[in-house]
């Protein structure tokens, strides 16, 4: 049985409770309505999109419904959108062909392609202009899909640089930023003169200009100046924007069902633009939203005739085969006016649309030829009912779907042609790409302002500063705060991302490098002198670790921060443990231990779960960014040859494992699970004793768990011979045993 049919039987069942049911218990009508919106959503999710209106229409007849909440029947609407379409990839053709054109500008914006003005780098790594994020035209970075958080603040060496090289550019994004501010100020008529003076200055931002001017136009209700400004632009790299634009002065202008379908068209080319899904959003709401307050009746109607196999021809024969009551009557009126107005339009529409034409021009043509005002539309059946809306979408739909394009709708065939004729001069000048002019090209403007070197897999902040990423990390271990502004970085540093600024990267390695050669090469030098396990070894001094056991830390200070990560970066995972010695430091001996995982919290802090790994000896000390190091030699026990003496060891070793086995067994039930809580259960008996260098695991199981002094424990340690280590734990266990039990 399919998802469909059950959800089908299911609601059906509750659905003659809902009839019955007392309207009064709101709590109950809640998880009606909560029930019918499932049911909208697994048949939106199967792609069921006429059945999902009719029961859309139910759960807003029975509760309100939010915009986002229609987000699963959008998706939906869109796939058969784009399967039903003629050519679904002329839909996105534009959008390719614009991509393609400055796809190899670095200083060219991944989401509009015009130039990377006042640049804001993602924490992603990639940089968009300022434009694009303030009017939140993208949910998803355009090359890796990370959600677009928008809090981000202006790159300061990416922007200095480009003001240095590109003053004009520059300059001129600025401009366009400041158009979209005068709107926001609701200062239309500055906003016009602005972009007016930009378009005829720079002839290479009038796309966008355009669409900052379109923006200006409808909120000054000068649609047809608005919509010209919107066509002239599908050619251009912002061709998705554009047919956004479009739609909302449509939308505005009261063509509903234009708008509708341009948003469409809109997702069609672009399906990660966040403006056009909630417009869609609301339209949808707006559709399917009743508008008489008999909100339970129209439930209970609705409730009954949802099946995609009930229609009104079924209700018109049951209406007379039994009595009927003045609400049904009242419906039954609506449902054949619905139904004879649904005709009219549908044949209305097929008289309109001629080939070659989209709807919204066709409908132009076909129009009143009034003012501005005159073009003002109101939704397509003003005078139908709330439970005939779901059959008029359905139709809508439909017919909208069958419609391959509908952005080519110029007013005249002289303006199609200067569009026509202006998107290839754009295209043509996208093409010419960027560069740095060499006399301008400093490696200075490319240091960390921390090491004073050249920037090694930059990083930039959320607050805009970049630096090396190993000199922000350093910094991060000490305060979670930006070291040249100040600012919080505690999110920041909580997520860990740290991901390299592409576009100062590629500019490094493009233009410096043999800049870039030196500077990698003597980060290699230094990574190569970390990674040498018995010179200049990093030294953690801190407690007893021992071969095989296992031994988590709680890492917190500045110092081992770095120290932890830099074994993990050069691939090492192994640092040495060493107790403290007042005179020395740390004493002669110790262990190396393994990073097996490391999970940083939030404030930076770090839980690291090691295992103990090779005994060495220091031969000398040192100190490197704040801790200790030393030069060791591994540690081996003295393998035993002659046969007696390893029968004979062999002997020691198997007594000692079985005291050790009942002194464990004998233990107190609460220090019992403490040890197998912190150390886990004894170590099996090996069938060969000195297959490794470090003997048996018991050995050292024992001596992390017995109860001893750690200089004692240091000593056994450091011993070479398998025989005195055994005969040492022996000794131990003994005495344990002769204490009394209490």
């Amino acid at each position: 049985m399919s998802l469909q049919q059950q959800v089908e039987d299911s609601t059906e069942e509750r659905s003659a409770f809902f009839i019955g049911a007392d309207s009064d218990n709101v709590s109950e009508d809640e998880d009606h309505h909560q029930l019918i919106l499932q049911k909208a959503n697994a048949l939106a999710s199967e792609n069921c999109l006429k059945e999902a209106i009719d029961w859309f229409s139910a759960a807003m007849r029975y509760g309100p419904v939010r915009p986002e909440q229609l987000s699963t029947f959008v998706e939906c609407i869109l796939r058969n959108f784009k399967r039903k379409a003629a050519g679904p990839d002329a839909l996105s053709g534009l959008s390719r062909d614009a991509g393609d054109s400055s796809g190899d500008d670095a200083f060219a914006c991944p989401n509009c392609h015009n130039f990377l003005g006042e640049p804001v780098t993602l924490a992603c790594g990639h940089s968009y202009c300022k434009r694009c994020l303030q009017r939140r035209l993208l949910s998803k970075c355009k090359l890796c899909s990370e959600t677009v958080m928008s809090e981000e603040k202006v790159n300061v060496i990416l922007c200095g640089l480009l003001d240095k090289w590109f003053p004009e550019e520059l300059k001129t994004s600025k401009a366009l930023c400041e158009v979209d501010e005068l709107c926001r100020r609701k200062r239309y008529q500055e906003a016009v003169s602005l972009a007016t003076d930009i378009i005829q200055c720079d002839p290479e931002t009038t796309a966008v200009a355009r669409l900052s001017r379109a923006e200006a136009y409808m909120a000054l209700k000068q649609y047809r100046l608005a919509l010209e400004d919107t066509e002239f632009c599908p050619g251009s790299s912002c061709s998705a924007e554009a047919v956004f634009r479009k739609a909302m002065v449509l939308h505005e202008m009261g063509q509903v069902d234009e708008s509708l379908q341009v948003f469409l068209h809109c997702l069609a080319m672009d399906e990660d633009f966040p403006c056009a899904k909630r417009q869609v959003e609301k339209i949808l709401c707006d559709l399917l939203s009743p508008a008489d307050e008999n909100v339970k009746v129209g439930l209970r109607e609705t409730t009954q005739n949802t099946s995609p196999h009930l229609r009104s021809k079924t209700l018109v024969a049951d209406a007379q085969a039994q009595p009927q009551s003045p609400v049904q009557r009242q419906h039954q009126v609506r449902a054949a006016s619905a139904h004879h107005h649904l005709d009219h339009l549908e044949k209305r529409w097929e008289r309109v649309e001629r080939p070659g034409l989209s709807r919204a021009h066709s409908l132009r043509m076909h129009g009143s030829s009034c003012g501005e005002e005159g073009l003002k539309r109101v939704c397509s059946a003003p005078q139908l009912g709330d439970q005939d809306k779901g059959s008029l979408l359905k139709r809508k739909l439909s017919v909208s779907d069958a419609e391959p394009c509908v952005v080519d709708s110029g007013s005249s065939k002289h303006k199609k042609q200067g569009v026509k004729k202006g998107s290839k001069q754009q295209a043509a000048k996208a093409k010419t790409c960027r560069s740095v002019p060499l006399d301008l090209l400093d490696p200075n403007d490319l240091e960390c302002s921390l090491c004073m070197r050249l920037f090694y897999e930059p990083v930039t902040t959320p607050c805009g500063h970049t630096f090396c990423k190993n000199c922000l990390e350093r910094c991060l271990d000490h305060t979670p705060q930006c070291p040249l502004c100040k600012e919080s970085l505690k999110e920041y540093l909580a997520c860990r991302k740290y991901m390299v600024t592409t576009v100062l990267d590629m500019l490094i390695k493009q233009y410096l490098s043999q800049e870039y050669a030196e500077r990698t090469k003597t980060h290699l030098e230094e990574t190569r002198e970390l990674s040498d396990l018995t010179k200049n070894v990093p030294i953690f001094v801190c407690t007893m670790a021992y071969p095989t056991v296992p031994c988590p830390l709680h890492v917190f200070e500045p110092r081992y921060r770095l120290m932890i990560r830099r074994c993990m970066e050069t691939g090492t995972r192994q640092f040495g443990m060493c107790i403290n010695d007042p005179q020395k430091g740390f004493v002669d001996h110790g262990c190396m231990l393994t990073i097996r995982s490391v999970h940083f919290l939030p404030d930076g802090r770090s839980v690291v779960d090691t295992i103990g790994g090779k005994r060495f000896r220091v031969l000398s000390r040192g100190m490197k960014d704040g801790y200790s190091t030393a030069d060791i030699e591994h540690l081996e026990d003295t393998r035993v040859e002659d046969s007696d003496e390893l029968e004979t060891l062999q002997e020691l070793h198997d007594a000692v494992y079985e005291q050790a086995r009942v002194w464990f067994q004998n233990l107190k039930i609460r220090f019992h699970n403490q040890i197998l809580q912190h150390f886990g259960p004894m170590p099996e008996r090996e069938a060969d004793i000195q297959a490794t260098p470090n003997g048996p695991a018991c050995c050292w199981w024992l001596l992390a768990v017995l109860p001893i002094d750690p200089r004692y424990q240091l000593s056994v340690l450091s011993m070479t011979s398998l025989k005195e280590r055994l005969v040492k734990i022996q000794h131990i266990l003994t005495y344990l045993q002769s204490i009394p039990n209490n």
